[in-house]
């Protein structure tokens, strides 16, 4: 479980990078010298954390952290650091940035996931303003999830950013909070579209070299965040029929990492923290008793050894792991 000691090492970890603007790896498309800027002029906000998009999911995690003690040492430090950050002057630039048509696919879909997470996350704040103030960066994700999702034919299995069914997951959670029922009808058909057929998953490209999430649990996740409960049970049935079984036996053992310097196959702790997540959420759903309950209570319980120890350590994981470790604890998650 989360504990108030756990919340406050994953906050110092966190405070430590969300305003450290180098090493950076921007994703920026330069149309002319003029576009050669700094990540702080490019980013006000978010231009911490080596990249973009995971300033904003530790920006989420703060928050997330924030609500569930209140009492946190690093409390105050995080009330400070999003009273100078959710301002209107820098929310305008980075609205003013997703607005030009070299933007159009930024951070897509994973970024937009996390900034709607991060949206939903700042309504249950004691302080109302700071998702007043981003609400215009949600507003424009959740507007690309409406263009985007009908336009997109297939889904995306990988095991990265480019993830389609952790989008849906994450971008559901903002629309219930909105009480965006469009959205949320959106989102669900296309979980449908693209995923309500699917059965008998072999897992048997899992893990690749790079991966941060598990593309079958990933999916399964989703299914379960957005089907009702009387549709997600036979799905997830026909989806991973062998699970009581420790099948497919790839999803039960927990990655290895090689060299925790090395951005991508950091990633595999980042899996390992993702697959904890999954297999507690996808475990918890399934009524007490069910054979398939254990194995991924078990399974979680496993993942999360593997990973937890390495959430700092090296820049390459220390910048991103928290917030999946926050994740994989999290009973509200």
């Amino acid at each position: 479980m989360l504990t108030l000691e756990l919340a406050e090492r994953f906050a110092v970890i966190a405070l430590g990078h969300v305003r450290r603007e180098y090493p950076n790896k921007p994703d920026h498309v330069l149309n002319g010298p003029a576009d050669a800027r700094t990540p702080s002029d490019l980013h006000p906000i978010f231009h911490g954390s080596y990249d973009w998009h995971s300033c904003v999911h530790s920006h989420w995690m703060l928050a997330r952290l924030l609500r569930r003690f209140p009492e946190l040492p690093s409390a105050p430090a995080i009330r400070a650091l999003f009273d100078v950050q959710f301002v209107p002057a820098k929310v305008a630039a980075e609205y003013a940035y997703l607005a030009m048509p070299s933007a159009r696919g930024f951070k897509r879909p994973y970024g937009w996931a996390w900034l709607l997470k991060l949206a939903e996350e700042l309504t249950w704040q004691d302080d109302p303003k700071w998702a007043r103030e981003l609400a215009p960066l949600a507003a424009i994700f959740a507007q690309r999830y409406r263009d985007f999702l009908p336009l997109a034919t297939y889904p995306v299995r990988v095991g990265t950013h480019f993830n389609t069914a952790f989008g849906l997951r994450m971008a559901a959670d903002y629309a219930a909070a909105a009480q965006d029922g469009a959205l949320s009808g959106l989102l669900l058909e296309t979980a449908r579209r693209w995923y309500g057929e699917d059965a008998a998953c072999p897992a048997w490209g899992e893990p690749s070299g790079d991966d941060f999430l598990s593309s079958a649990l990933i999916e399964a996740e989703c299914m379960r965040r957005l089907l009702p409960a009387e549709e997600f049970g036979p799905w997830f049935d026909r989806f991973l029929p062998d699970l009581a079984s420790g099948l497919p036996a790839t999803l039960f053992r927990p990655a290895t990492v090689t060299d925790r310097s090395d951005g991508k196959l950091a990633h595999l702790d980042g899996l390992n923290l993702s697959r904890a997540w999954c297999w507690r959420s996808l475990g918890l759903a399934l009524p007490a008793g069910h054979a398939r309950r254990a194995p991924a209570l078990e399974a979680a319980a496993r993942h999360l050894a593997a990973g937890l120890p390495h959430i700092a350590g090296d820049y390459m994981g220390e910048h991103w792991l928290a917030s999946f470790a926050t994740l994989a604890l999290d009973d509200e998650a």
